[in-house]
This record gives C-alpha cells, sequence and structure tokens, in this order.
C-alpha cells in the first residue's frame, strides 16, 4: 500500500476483553475465559478485514494481554495501550463484570462496548451497568448489542452487530486520524465567503487539528527562486501534454491568448501543482539549501484562495486543485488529496470527513441550480425520470476547480457498474478512461482574467452519493448537513441545453437527493432551500450514517439529515437527553463540548 504521507502513526485501536472476576470455588472466571477472549478475537478479525486506513493499509489492532476482571488488569491494560498509542477502545464482553472497575477511564479514547446477546451469563446487564458508568463520568461511549439471541459457544457475529462495530470503528478511526495534523490555508479568504474565513479555535477543539497559513505569494518566490523537485515537475508536464487535451474556448476572440501564452499557462500551473504538494508533505529531493521547505506543513487538508488577487493576475489554480483531489496523477494511482476551492475551510474539512470515511476522492461544487421538472420541460422539452423525477426536480453542482476527475463516472467495479473507487482499486485503465473524459478548457476570463485551464466532464452514471456541509451558527458552533442521494443522468442533449445556460468549461454533476415528504426533504427544492452554503462535498456511497456517527464522536450536531433512524448510531448517553433523536443530539454535543477544549 502507499506510503503515508503524514507525520504520526495512523490511529490503533484497542480491544478489552472483560470478564466477571468471580473465582472461588467454582471459579466462574476460568469458565468464561475463551469465550471472552474469543469474542475480542472476532472483532479483530472484523475490523482487520474491513476497515482500512486512507493509504490503503489495514487497520492495526491489539488485543490486551489478558482478560479484565479487576483493576489491575484494566490498568495493565491501560499501560499496554498507552505504550502503543491505542486511541481508540472496545470493550467486549459476555458476562456480567465490575463496571467502574473494568471499564475504559482515559478521558481521550474514543470508546464502544459490545455485550453479548446470550441468555447464559448477564453480558446486556454488564453492557447497561458500564454505560451508565460512563455516563456518569462523562465518557461518552457506544453500547454494541445484538437482536437475538445466541448459543453461548456461537463464533460469527450476527450482521446487525457487525454494522454497528464496522460504523463505530470507521468514524472512530476517521476523527482519530485528524488529530494533530493540519489544516494549510494558502492565501486568505476569497471573495467574503463566509467559509474560506479560518476559524482555528473550531479546528483545534473540534478536530484536534492546527491551522498553518501560508501567503499565495509563496508559490511565485518558489517558482523564482527554483525552489521545487525540477525532476518531477519535468514529468509532470510530460505526463501532462500527453494526457491532458486541451478543450472550447469560449472566450471572446479577441481576448483568446495565443498558443505560446497557453503553453506557458500549463508550465506554471503543472509547477504549482508540484509547490503545493511539497507545501503539503514536503520534499526531501528539494534542491540543495532548502531545508525548510524539505519538510511541509503535515497537511490532511487545505484550500486556496486564488479569487481575486491571484486569479486576477496569475493562471488559476483548477488543474491543482482538480488533479490533487483525484485518485491519480503522473505517479500512477495514488492517495486523493483534499484541496479545497476558494479556501472554503469549512467544505474543505466536508470533504476530509468524506475522504476519511470511504478512502475515495471528493467533489467540490456550487450548490448552484434546482431544476424542477416544469422548468427542465420548458427549457429542453424532457419529463424527469427515475430518482429525479422522484425528487420532484435535481440540483446542479458545478464549480470551475476542485471536482476530482473520478466524478467522471468513468471508472467501473468487476460487475461494469459506473463507481468512484478507493485509490488502492484503480486500475490504468480507470485513469485512461477519467482522463479521455476530461477535456481542459480555457479559463472564463469574466472569472479568470490570469488564464489557466478548468477541467470540463459530465457525471456520466447514476451513482449512490452524499451531499455534507460544515456550517459555523454564531451562538450554536459547528453544524453539519448531510443529503443522500444520487446522480442524475441525462440524456447528452438535455444535458447540453441546461448545462449552456450557465458555465459551459466547468464539470458538471446532476444530483437528486432521496426525499422524505417532509421539512428539509420534501423534494429537491427544500433541499436546495435549506442548505447552508453555497458549497457542498459530494462523496460516493450512501455514508450519511457513518457520518451521524463521527459526529457525535466530534461533538458537531447534525442540522439536517435525510438518513433511517433505524441507521443512526450515537453514544448511549444521547438517550439521556430527550426523546427526539435530533434534539438529544444538540443537547447532547453542547453538554459534552469539543473533545479538544473549550470552542
Amino acid at each position: 500500500m502507499a506510503k503515508n504521507r503524514l507525520i504520526g502513526e495512523y490511529p490503533i485501536i484497542g480491544i478489552r476483553p472483560t470478564i466477571d472476576g468471580r473465582q472461588g470455588p467454582l471459579n466462574v472466571r476460568a469458565a468464561l475465559e475463551e469465550q471472552t477472549m474469543n469474542m475480542a478475537k472476532a472483532a479483530a478479525k472484523l475490523f482487520k478485514k474491513h476497515i482500512r486506513y486512507t493509504n490503503g493499509e489495514s487497520v492495526k489492532v491489539i488485543i490486551a494481554d489478558t482478560t479484565i476482571g479487576r483493576v489491575a488488569e484494566a490498568a495493565a491494560c491501560a499501560e499496554k495501550f498507552k505504550k502503543a498509542g491505542v486511541d481508540i477502545t472496545l470493550t467486549v464482553t459476555p458476562c456480567w463484570c465490575y463496571g467502574s472497575e473494568t471499564m475504559d477511564m482515559d478521558p481521550m479514547t474514543i470508546k464502544a462496548v459490545w455485550g453479548f446477546n446470550g441468555t447464559e451469563r448477564p453480558g446486556a446487564v454488564y453492557l447497561a451497568a458500564v454505560l451508565a458508568a460512563h455516563a456518569q463520568k462523562g465518557l461518552p461511549a457506544f453500547g454494541i448489542y445484538g437482536k437475538d439471541v445466541q448459543e453461548a459457544d456461537a463464533k460469527n457475529i450476527p450482521a446487525d452487530v457487525q454494522e454497528k462495530l464496522l460504523r463505530f470503528a470507521r468514524a472512530a478511526v476517521a476523527a482519530a486520524t485528524m488529530r494533530g495534523k493540519s489544516y494549510l490555508q494558502i492565501g486568505s479568504i476569497c471573495m467574503g465567503i463566509a467559509g474560506s474565513i479560518v476559524d482555528p479555535s473550531f479546528f483545534e477543539s473540534y478536530l484536534g487539528m492546527r491551522v498553518e497559513s501560508v501567503d499565495e505569494v509563496e508559490i511565485i518566490r518558489r517558482m523564482t527562486e527554483g525552489v521545487y523537485d525540477k525532476a518531477e515537475y519535468e514529468k509532470a508536464l510530460a505526463w501532462t501534454k500527453k494526457n491532458c487535451p486541451e478543450g472550447i474556448d469560449m472566450n471572446p476572440d479577441n481576448m483568446k491568448k495565443s498558443a505560446k501564452e497557453k503553453a506557458e499557462s500549463w508550465e506554471f500551473i503543472v509547477k504549482m501543482m508540484c509547490i503545493i504538494k511539497d507545501l503539503y508533505n514536503g520534499n526531501q529531493n528539494l534542491p540543495k539549501g532548502c531545508s525548510e521547505e524539505k519538510v511541509g506543513h503535515n497537511a490532511i487538508a487545505g484550500g486556496f484562495q486564488g479569487q481575486r488577487q491571484w486569479t486576477d493576475f496569475y493562471p488559476n489554480c483548477d488543474f491543482p486543485e482538480a488533479m490533487l483531489n483525484s485518485s491519480f496523477d503522473w505517479e500512477g494511482a495514488r492517495e486523493p488529496y483534499v484541496l479545497a476551492t476558494e479556501n472554503d475551510t469549512l467544505n474543505g474539512v466536508s470533504m476530509l470527513f468524506g475522504k476519511l470515511l470511504t478512502g475515495r476522492s471528493q467533489i467540490f461544487s456550487d450548490v448552484r441550480t434546482y431544476w424542477s421538472a416544469d422548468a427542465v420541460k420548458k427549457a429542453a422539452g424532457y419529463e424527469l425520470e427515475g430518482v429525479a423525477k422522484e425528487a420532484g426536480g435535481f440540483l446542479h453542482l458545478i464549480n470551475s476547480g476542485a471536482s476530482c476527475l473520478d466524478a467522471s463516472a468513468e471508472m467501473k467495479d468487476e460487475k461494469g457498474n459506473r463507481v468512484i473507487k478507493p485509490f488502492w482499486e484503480v486500475t490504468e485503465e480507470d485513469q485512461k478512461a477519467c482522463l479521455k473524459a476530461t477535456t481542459w478548457c480555457a479559463a472564463d476570463f469574466g472569472y479568470f482574467r490570469g488564464g489557466g485551464f478548468s477541467s470540463r466532464f459530465v457525471t456520466n452514471a447514476e451513482m449512490p452519493v452524499t451531499m455534507t456541509r460544515l456550517n459555523i451558527v454564531k451562538g450554536l458552533g459547528p453544524v453539519i448537513q448531510i443529503a443522500e442521494g444520487w446522480t442524475v443522468r441525462l440524456p447528452d442533449e438535455v444535458t447540453d441545453k441546461l448545462w449552456l445556460r450557465t458555465n459551459y468549461t466547468w464539470p458538471c454533476t446532476w444530483f437528486a437527493p432521496r426525499v422524505t415528504g417532509k421539512g428539509a426533504f420534501k423534494s429537491a427544492y427544500d433541499v436546495m432551500n435549506n442548505w447552508g452554503a453555497n458549497h457542498g462535498a459530494i462523496s460516493y456511497g450512501h455514508i450519511g450514517a457513518d457520518l451521524i456517527t463521527l459526529c457525535s464522536i466530534l461533538r458537531i450536531p447534525v442540522s439536517m439529515h435525510n438518513v433511517c433512524e433505524c441507521k443512526i448510531f450515537r453514544p448511549s448517553s444521547w438517550n439521556a437527553f430527550g426523546m427526539d433523536k435530533e434534539g438529544q443530539d444538540f443537547r447532547a454535543c453542547k453538554a459534552y463540548g469539543p473533545m479538544y477544549g473549550t470552542y
């Protein structure tokens, strides 16, 4: 798998097999040792099989050296986990245990407890008792309990238990991966967009991250002084010339750049991409005397201001943004970056959440236009079908910059379905197909007087996706919106008629949310009307339930979602904050506050 680009180890899951500590004449403990440890081993096997880090490696799992029946063994486990760098704990048991003596007391670990549903021993009783202890001590923990009674010697993990274990693990690994990393803002505030006004306190308190700020002039300095990897640049430029054909130029004839000027722009933007990569990760191949620049900023995500000071004068950043967010470049398939257009930090974080949960490239878009069935018929003479008809229309997602090329929907799985793949599954054929579907249009001078190139493709399939947006509300703090739905495949002639009404040189995605008939999800129009910002982050798959779990770990309430209540999984103490699920979420998040300190 790929090398970890970031400083620091990936999160480790520690499994705590807890047991009834009573021995005596009947030696209760001895009778439960094998069953308890087998539960731990089964959970570890499940995690290793299904949970991966963003570089493609299977998650690391360790198990306590012994079962945990009393305080001394709990302390020994805590010491082992501390030395190993465990960030996440799962406690498992088939029986009654001494709750406060055996529980995980570390305030910084992310916790879950799985109590076995069997009749021989009261695993459910321990589960309830220890969750009550967690709640009483202000240590939120997820409770996992299967619907069906199992035999004591059962080796399998029921499907409903597997679902909760994996949802917890995905979300916990995502939350812990962010800890200690950086958000790199290149430039500052773009065109008064509130999301690009970086809030360091939010990153520090809720995500455990720092904000690194670099002025855009740093890119010019590095170009001017030759502070970049010249071998990589030459390789990147040759690859770009071969694989990134120019598309249409819709600027007035008297404003079109010459072939020479366009060639110079290509050299500029390829060099810019190389430099941005170096700013994220560092590069040991930089020229002699560049010791500072070699180390980078340990950035797990970032954003580029661009408009207007940069783009009024220099070629735009659309090519670096689109390619960095994609799952491949001149090096072949590789872990995608997260680079937000217009330095929209809050959409960058939304993209980061999606990437961490899925391992897949993310789409950055304006939530541009709502198209009703009547409006489509009037403009293009077309009657909506399928998911678009069910939603009462669809949304046009379009932006010049950071949509990954994976969003062209040209990758195919083993069954021939069009998908966005984790990078470790991306083939050469997939890369060629995405590149073939993409042209690079001369920048629209109405937006980008400095020139450059913007990617152009249409998302050419119906795929399950989830659109997300993090917002900050004064007096409330961060909240997140989640809309599951599908990309929409329209006939080519309909796409053209609608697309031509806006910017025809930018990547185009049609999106139909899953509607519920009420509230913000009464129709596609209501989703548009309730969306809290100009941008959205779009991830492949219906991952709303995982996002809800992740946000509960981070203490970020969900202000809007269309996820089935049956899939919502939050810490058990949320149940103490009232009977309405979403009201619980707001009240619990406020009561516990962010993991890393006061916001």
